[in-house]
């Protein structure tokens, strides 16, 4: 039987399971392209998304790889036997993850790539994947021993609202270099999709859309019905008109 627990206790620890569930996947995946995970829980079973741009890679050859995960967690998180399942889903547009782009950035960071030239082809890459907007933000020891932030921006971006949740996707990762330690900071703003694929479906709240007014048509008289008069209304006779007489000539 399961121990009832109170509902405060219940999402404090859900949330502890999600955060250590993500950071075991993000140091397990990393270089597969690890770009979230969604936990759906069911009464039989517990479905784990692995969401990542290299699916192949997260289930290995022949399914081993992600047998291997499934084991760690069951045994981690003390889940019953058959009880705990984990899929691998590709991510379609890797270029509006926040979370792809930061490793990308990470990884071009550790292979020696200027800031500047790193932060300008992911910027790049992320604007040509039909994003609004883009702000990459790289702070620490970056060239001399004094620390300093730079700010890369491209397009359109919002701060504040509830719109930031449903549109602003953001990542935070660290880059242990020698000198010490960078932080990236990625934020992509997405584009509004009605159909909700690459983007969120909810109208932003500020976006107003001015609609055109229809061509208004002529009215003409009614031919049919209580308006139209059925008496005849009688012609009046047309006086003949008599030709002007010339004035006398004085």
């Amino acid at each position: 039987m399961s121990q009832q627990i109170s509902k405060k206790r219940k999402f404090v620890a859900d949330g502890l399971f999600y955060a250590e569930l993500n950071a075991l996947l993000t140091n397990e995946l990393a270089e597969e392209g690890y770009s979230g995970v969604e936990v759906r829980v069911t009464p039989n079973k517990t479905a784990i998304i692995i969401r990542a741009t290299r699916a192949k890679n997260v289930l290995g050859y022949k399914g081993r790889r992600i047998r291997e995960l499934t084991a760690v967690v069951q045994q981690r998180f003390n889940f019953p036997e058959d009880q705990v399942e984990l899929f691998a889903e590709r991510v379609n547009n890797r270029g509006l993850c926040a979370i792809a782009q930061a490793e990308s950035l990470r990884y071009k960071l550790l292979g020696g790539l200027a800031v500047r030239r790193a932060c300008y082809g992911v910027l790049r890459y992320i604007m040509e994947n039909e994003a609004k907007g883009c702000e990459l933000i790289v702070s620490g020891k970056l060239r001399a021993q004094r620390a300093k932030a730079m700010k890369f921006r491209d397009g359109y971006m919002i701060k504040a609202g509830d719109s930031v949740k449903h549109y602003v996707d953001s990542a935070v990762r660290h880059v242990m270099l020698r000198q010490g330690v960078l932080g990236i900071k990625v934020s992509i703003m997405l584009p509004h999709d009605p159909a909700g694929k690459i983007g969120p479906s909810i109208a932003q709240a500020d976006v107003i859309s001015i609609i055109e007014p229809k061509e208004e048509e002529t009215l003409r008289p009614p031919t049919t019905g209580y308006a139209v008069s059925t008496e005849e209304k009688p012609q009046q006779p047309q006086q003949q008109q008599q030709p002007q007489q010339p004035l006398p000539v004085q």
